[in-house]
């Protein structure tokens, strides 16, 4: 079966500079520090990057201790990035 990979649904990290409206344009994402489900992606910037009309996928996912990580990817269909004590935490983290 092939991995196709997650979306990044919302985010709610409006001080991102991938993030307008609430949404990811960075191409892909990376979650997690091997003992936390933060965005290695986030950003603070005053320019906006990324690609307006691509939504933000999940790239790699570094926390094995979540239930949606399979040899480092993610499989959940979608995630959630919300602000978590002044970084990015990935939502949809479960652990195992």
């Amino acid at each position: 079966m092939t991995m196709s990979m997650s979306k990044v649904k919302a985010c709610e990290v409006k001080d991102c500079a991938y993030n307008k409206s609430k949404a990811c344009h960075a191409l892909a994402i990376t979650v997690g520090d091997a003992s936390h489900p933060r965005c290695d992606t986030f950003t603070k910037s005053a320019a906006k990057g990324g690609d307006i009309a691509s939504t933000g996928s999940v790239g790699a996912c570094k926390i094995d201790s979540c239930k949606f990580n399979k040899s480092l990817e993610c499989s959940a269909k979608d995630i959630m990035v919300g602000l978590h004590q002044g970084h990015a935490d990935c939502k949809t983290f479960i652990a195992r």
